[in-house]
């Protein structure tokens, strides 16, 4: 903690000099794109994404659409957009550009990518900034961007099966799918440590019916077998334990 304090008055200083700079380099660009043309903007869009410059890109982007809405680039255009405004890492525009195209346009050729681009951004939403900074994956967050990235992506699959993205998007799902169950299993756990069986059997139990693919069904039905010995419930213990038995003989909860 007395690291980043010593650090703060830098920071600011680089910060509001930095913000001094990009408030001069904002100007300089406002005042190139007022001359060009539709097609020059977009030329120039290009060739920022092609430089990996995908910021100044959705600028340019923002830009045209602002002033030519309904211009024959205007499709391909919000299109650059969603994906330049996804590679510079904002997310909030990049959902909203990407639920206008869906609104404005529901009988695109490219409608399907833009359901997939939605699933792909909230799927990589459900990550914050800290869990990047220090290497910490907690199963114990809140999945609701995930949650949100399985319907992108179940959507996607069963209103365009055919879509070059169906497969990736299935592989995302099941990650998901791997991703939701371990949230309740890290909850049932929770539960354990505090001696609330009956909800920590409901969790394993809801992991068992709703990702009974994932791989979190060994340690769903372990935490079912406790549960249930702790709450002297044999005839349901032993129906979790015979599963168990079945499917996971190594466990080191078979005796």
């Amino acid at each position: 903690m007395k690291t980043f304090r010593y650090m703060a008055p830098l920071v600011v200083g680089v910060m509001v000099s930095v913000a001094g700079c990009s408030s001069s380099d904002d100007a300089e660009e406002q005042a190139a794109l007022a001359n060009m043309g539709a097609q020059q903007m977009y030329q120039q869009a290009q060739q920022n994404m092609q430089a990996g410059n995908f910021s100044a890109a959705s600028n340019t982007l923002s830009a045209l659409d602002s002033r030519y809405p309904f211009g024959p680039l205007s499709h391909q255009v919000q299109l650059d957009l969603i994906y330049s405004y996804y590679k510079s890492g904002k997310i909030d525009e990049t959902i909203a550009t990407i639920d206008r195209f869906i609104r404005l346009n529901p009988n695109h050729s490219d409608i399907d990518y833009a359901f997939y681009m939605r699933g792909l951004v909230n799927m990589e939403a459900d990550s914050n900034l800290f869990q990047e900074l220090m290497n910490i994956d907690r199963d114990d967050r809140d999945p609701a961007k995930s949650r949100q990235a399985f319907d992108d992506f179940r959507r996607l699959i069963q209103q365009y099966p055919d879509s070059k993205y169906a497969a990736d998007a299935r592989k995302r799902m099941m990650f998901i799918k791997n991703r939701l169950a371990s949230y309740e299993i890290a909850i049932a756990k929770f539960y354990m440590r505090r001696e609330a069986y009956v909800a920590a059997a409901n969790r394993g139990r809801y992991v068992i019916e709703h990702f009974p693919d994932s791989d979190q069904v060994q340690r769903a039905l372990e935490i079912m077998v406790s549960s249930y010995e702790e709450l002297g419930l044999t005839e349901l213990r032993d129906n979790a334990m015979k599963t168990l038995k079945l499917n996971y003989p190594d466990s080191r909860y078979i005796g």
